[in-house]
């Protein structure tokens, strides 16, 4: 994961807004202090908080991790795409499945839930785009709303991110969830 090319992306964002870092900060929850080295490039930081921060700016979570430049189309063959974008010890990773514009509507993306005894996460979290996901491998908990369901291959759901959710592992397998994020703002 490039720190430097993340942050570059969410101040140049938050620039052309013209926001500053402590309104920014205060909307996230999170001090101005910590904002300003994530986009210096001198920390990494939790997948929950760079959610936050892009929900601030308005921006799609996937474009900020994204290291590829922009197209009108996209071809990523398996061997050139980023795989495993993320910190598996905060509990997620991500695998990027098209190299999308920042206004681009939908993001399909790979999420790999880590194994049940490093599991992290404790927190639900919530975005702004609508979300759809298919457990391609391995069992986990949806905690969704306050509700917890059981998933396994092959099953699916589509549930709104304003909602706090969380994909929590079942077992030492961990889990592979394509999971598509969908930005009804028009």
């Amino acid at each position: 994961m490039d720190l430097q090319h993340i942050g570059k992306k969410i101040k140049q964002v938050r620039l052309r807004q013209q926001k500053t870092q402590q309104q920014i900060a205060d909307e996230c929850g999170i001090s101005k202090s910590l904002l300003s080295k994530i986009e210096n490039g001198q920390t990494s930081s939790a997948v929950a908080t760079l959610s936050r921060i892009s929900d601030a700016l308005g921006i799609p979570l996937s474009w900020v991790l994204d290291d590829h430049p922009e197209t009108d189309i996209v071809l990523l063959p398996k061997d050139k795409r980023q795989y495993k974008i993320g910190n598996e010890h905060m509990g997620y990773s991500y695998e990027l499945l098209a190299n999308r514009s920042k206004f681009s509507h939908i993001e399909p993306t790979i999420v790999y839930v880590t194994p049940k005894d490093a599991n992290l996460r404790h927190e639900p979290y919530t975005h702004k785009q609508e979300e759809f996901i298919y457990i391609l491998e391995g069992k986990i908990h949806l905690l969704y709303d306050g509700q917890k369901t059981y998933m396994e291959k092959g099953d699916t759901a589509y549930f709104r991110g304003t909602k706090p959710h969380l994909f929590v592992p079942i077992d030492n397998e961990g889990a592979k969830i394509l999971t598509v994020f969908i930005d009804n703002e028009e």
